[in-house]
């Protein structure tokens, strides 16, 4: 492993860059600033190795971009693209963005925005089920925010005119772009012909067999141990928390062995906090984790409020002991049969993978069974805290502690700290960590009242 021959005093710069390219996985001359590409380029030839001994992730840096190719375990429902404003791209917004992306390949030096709108409008019109007409404003919001999605990572870079214009009247308002056909070209490389994919799983880790060389006697065996140790070190820089009932034996005694996380350590500057029931990554520095928790906003500091409220229930010896549950499992075979749901029948795709039959699960043991708290429970709770502090809520959620609380059980089951279940949540370790929430209101002015909440620990547990 490189990173322990890098002197002590550097050693911190090549763990910026670490986390740079593991939380961006597409660094360009102005994306996520103008201060990383310099920094990995600095420090590519050591990243290279690390990262593929690790991880198994593929690195490429070039002049104007670095790009890492990873590798996915399962799909993840809770990294999506978002707009500038923050908010979740649907189906149309990821539709615009794959067809402007294709657009923008055959393009020139430079193409306006509703040139752009004419070539995506064109191909979209052979898809069946996609529709880009530029008469309706909320196809030009959805068009105009996949464009800036492609700006912010530097595939294009306004020359003149303003897309704000052009969506709020394309008769009146332009904009002009140049494309930067290298970042262009680094955006879209997926490691398999999409046009040849029967399924979303042929996307994930080990779709492709084994060559007759690694099936030689010994060397199987030994492929598969280092795959699992790959498996379980992405696990950790991928996942908030990575719990011991979420894994097989072989991967358990990888996450046993002190090296493992001491690899991730020593590349990220990360620190493992390991308990009996799974293994963490703290990044107290804040630039690897996508969500930081605690955090501000009524969601975050509601869903804060929340894990305190379930760790006293649960952690509580004068509370009636609840039902336990184990961790849910399918969830991720449930998210590859919607995938793959969408997949057109016809065209350039030939049909479905078959789902072989599932094997029937032994009972979990004891030591895999979490509390379960029910539904009106979290319902009741999130009212009474409504009540208590609703009037330094956001004036949408004032009115919807329901929504509300749906809002904040989504941020603690990206966290990990929660998993739903018919009737209610299992209540997960890490959860534990945020009982005794202490929350303050202070006043800045009569009129004004701000929010604070703090934890016990405040640190950010990566996602």
């Amino acid at each position: 492993m490189k990173a322990r021959e890098i002197s002590p005093l550097a050693l911190d710069s090549y763990q910026r860059a670490a986390r740079v390219i593991l939380s961006n996985h597409l660094v360009t001359q102005t994306y996520p600033d103008r201060i990383a590409l310099p920094l990995l380029r600095r420090w590519a030839t050591e990243l290279r190795e690390d990262l593929m001994t690790l991880f198994g992730y593929r690195l490429e840096v070039t002049e104007t971009t670095a790009r890492l190719f990873t590798v996915s375990d399962r799909l993840d429902a809770g990294t999506p693209a978002k707009t500038a404003t923050d908010r979740t791209f649907d189906r149309y917004r990821y539709a615009y963005l794959a067809l402007a992306l294709a657009a923008l390949g055959r393009a020139g030096n430079q193409i306006t925005l509703s040139e752009l709108a004419d070539h995506v409008a064109a191909d979209a019109a052979q898809v069946d089920g996609v529709d880009l007409s530029t008469e309706r404003a909320s196809d030009r919001d959805a068009f105009v925010d996949a464009v800036g999605w492609l700006a912010a990572r530097g595939a294009i870079a306004l020359a003149d005119g303003d897309a704000g214009g052009w969506a709020a009247n394309p008769d009146a308002g332009e904009a002009l772009y140049d494309i930067d056909r290298s970042v262009v070209i680094a955006l879209f490389r997926p490691p398999r012909a999409l046009q040849h994919l029967r399924s979303i799983r042929g996307l994930l880790a080990g779709a492709d067999s084994m060559t007759d060389d690694e099936t030689e006697f010994g060397t199987s065996r030994t492929v598969d141990v280092k795959e699992t140790a790959r498996r379980v070190r992405r696990a950790l820089v991928e996942r908030p928390v990575v719990y011991a009932a979420d894994l097989d034996d072989q991967e358990l005694v990888q996450l046993a062995l002190p090296r493992t996380a001491a690899d991730v350590e020593l590349l990220t500057g990360l620190v493992a906090e390991r308990r009996e029931e799974g293994v963490a990554m703290i990044d107290s520095s804040g630039r690897l984790s996508d969500v930081r928790f605690p955090g501000t906003g009524t969601v975050a500091q509601v869903a804060l409020l929340l894990a305190g409220e379930i760790a006293d229930r649960v952690l509580d010896p004068d509370t009636p002991e609840t039902a336990r549950m184990p961790l849910p499992r399918g969830r991720s075979e449930d998210l590859v049969e919607q995938v793959d749901s969408a997949i057109p029948q016809s065209g350039i795709f030939d049909s479905l993978a078959g789902h072989d039959g599932v094997a029937p699960e032994e009972p979990a043991p004891a030591d895999r069974l979490f509390p379960v708290v029910e539904d009106q429970w979290i319902t009741d709770t999130v009212r009474t805290l409504t009540d208590r502090f609703g009037r330094t809520f956001a004036a949408g959620w004032q009115a919807d502690p329901d929504g509300l609380g749906r809002a904040a059980l989504a941020l603690l089951e990206r966290l990990r700290l929660t998993a739903a279940v018919p009737g209610g949540v299992l209540a997960l370790p890490a959860l534990a960590r945020y009982r005794g929430v202490v929350v303050t209101i202070r006043d800045r002015t009569p009129e004004i009242d701000l929010f604070q909440s703090s934890a016990n620990d405040s640190e950010d547990i990566t996602a």
